[in-house]
């Protein structure tokens, strides 16, 4: 398919991060297939996880097609954007017509990139996750890519104001292996496979963050930090 608006979008993207001096730190890399389909599943901490996510992807010049809510394909600004990038609108009181997308775009040897707990968790923590990311997985069977994005909600999430200056934040973002589930496997046990896998990464990628954690807004309870508790996520 033609890719009109992506590349130019990306360089936009790039050029924001630099504008916002963003620390990017990926590791990982060497775990992104160099053919085939594949979800992206990633968490959820701010508003940039989804560009952060696909920025972290293009050494391995795949692009990501995201599964985002309607309501943005409707704005005028972005909807437009969004249809061009070939991402896939989800109606979330009538999914079944983005699965099927998804489901042909993942047989297709596309990238899919989902936010399995569905929301930006304002605990900071891994919510638990929706079925979607492994039943697709074992629908079209293909992998599910973990990956966590931390540093991001500094810039902008939800309930907070953002803050566009040029502050320099760290952002980590590190790539899991693969995980592969078979179509006869168990529905909730694959999940709960897939969301402890996040958390131990999520966890790692906290350990080896660069700043301090303890008092901070934008760190979770277990952390030091003020975020709110994660069952008020």
């Amino acid at each position: 398919m033609a890719e009109l608006v992506y590349p130019p979008v990306i360089g936009f993207a790039k050029l924001f991060w630099r504008y916002l001096g963003l620390k990017l730190s990926v590791t990982g890399q060497e775990n992104i297939p160099t053919e085939g389909g594949a979800i992206i599943a990633i968490n959820h901490v701010g508003y940039l996880d989804f560009a952060l996510a696909g920025t972290a992807l293009l050494p391995s010049k795949r692009y990501v097609r995201f599964m985002a809510k309607k309501e943005i394909f409707n704005n005028k600004l972005a909807g437009p954007l969004m249809r061009g990038m070939h991402h896939i609108s989800v109606d979330r009181s009538a999914g079944s017509s983005s699965f099927v997308a998804a489901m042909r775009a993942l047989r297709a040897g596309e990238f899919i990139g989902i936010f399995p707990e569905g929301t930006i968790s304002i605990s900071f923590e891994i919510k638990e996750i929706k079925s979607g990311a492994v039943r697709l997985a074992m629908g079209a069977g293909v992998p599910i890519i973990p990956l966590i994005v931390w540093g991001s909600q500094r810039v902008w999430t939800k309930g907070v104001p953002r803050n566009l200056k040029r502050q320099k934040v760290p952002i980590s973002i590190t790539i899991g292996k693969p995980i592969f589930f078979k179509k006869e496997d168990d529905v909730e046990e694959a999940e709960i496979a897939l969301r402890s896998t996040m958390i131990s990464m999520l966890h790692e990628v906290q350990e080896n963050y660069p700043d301090g954690h303890s008092g901070q807004w934008w760190a979770p309870v277990r952390l030091g930090g003020t975020a709110p508790a994660p069952l008020n996520s």
